[in-house]
């Protein structure tokens, strides 16, 4: 996997060269955005997605021998020999709709793991592609904001807490009832539409915690936000409480609670129900 400052390097390398391959996509945005198919994770993808996908495989291979890409885009492919023993974890474009309605809230994130589990990632990059915000880790680091060492919030109560919440899915009607208990704790939520950074936000302390029980969530969306928010001290668990544990795979779904402190925490858990 090589030294661990390499790998800081070659994802901020990356995130540059999707910056700069995007610019283009960016300039003509209010012409039709045509539609390239459905990607691995069951989107549909936007000529900005494989754009930006196309540029981090092109510094990872110039960069790496060999690596397993895990995209939501492409899906699963293996570059190089023993790439087994490399996985690189990749929404190129998260947000993508803030993206084409010009809302400025959308990103990279790459993650990079020793075998394909979520447990596994011991790098990860996630990059505000519109306000030019990088967040890295790497296991044992802690976490990083521009390069400045971030902490999450150590704020307790929900009367003062901003807590992100998704609820964006056909199921809503099932999910809502499960999270009433919360919401009529919660004075403040929102919810962006790019749900990387919104963890990354929770590590930073921007939002205290962060709630996705829709089962919609890709592993691929999360995977880099996860460690950096644990490097960072927060907390993630099922929303049931116990360790996340997921396939790096782009149909692998995943359902999350996230906080930035462990009273805040047992907090939301014991208002979210698990069935209604």
């Amino acid at each position: 996997m090589g030294v661990r400052t390499d790998w800081l390097e070659i994802l901020v390398r990356c995130k540059d060269n999707v910056k700069a391959k995007i610019r283009p996509y960016l300039e003509t945005i209010d012409a039709p955005q045509p539609v390239l198919g459905t990607g691995a994770g069951g989107d549909p993808m936007k000529p900005v997605d494989v754009v930006a996908e196309k540029a981090i495989v092109e510094i990872l291979q110039q960069r790496l021998s060999a690596f397993t890409l895990v995209s939501e885009e492409s899906g699963i492919k293996e570059f190089g020999d023993n790439a087994e023993k490399c996985y690189v974890v990749v929404d190129p474009i998260d947000g993508t709709t803030n993206l084409v309605r010009k809302l400025p809230f959308y990103a990279t994130s790459i993650a990079v793991a020793t075998a394909p589990t979520l447990s596994a990632v011991s790098a990860a990059l996630v990059a505000d592609l519109y306000h030019d915000v990088t967040y890295t880790a790497i296991t044992g680091g802690g976490a990083y904001c521009n390069g400045g060492k971030i902490a999450p919030s150590k704020l307790t109560s929900l009367d003062d807490a901003v807590v992100g919440l998704d609820m964006n899915s056909y199921q809503v009607k099932e999910i809502a009832p499960r999270l009433s208990d919360l919401i009529e704790k919660t004075k403040h939520i929102r919810h962006f539409g790019a749900n990387a950074l919104e963890i990354c936000y929770v590590a930073e302390g921007l939002t205290d915690a962060f709630v996705d029980i829709r089962g919609k969530l890709r592993v691929t969306d999360m995977a880099a936000g996860y460690l950096i928010l644990k490097e960072a001290g927060g907390i993630i668990t099922t929303p049931e409480g116990h360790e996340l544990i997921a396939t790096l795979d782009p149909k692998q779904k995943i359902k999350f609670i996230a906080s930035g402190n462990e009273q805040l925490h047992r907090r939301i858990l014991g208002l979210v129900k698990l069935k209604c």
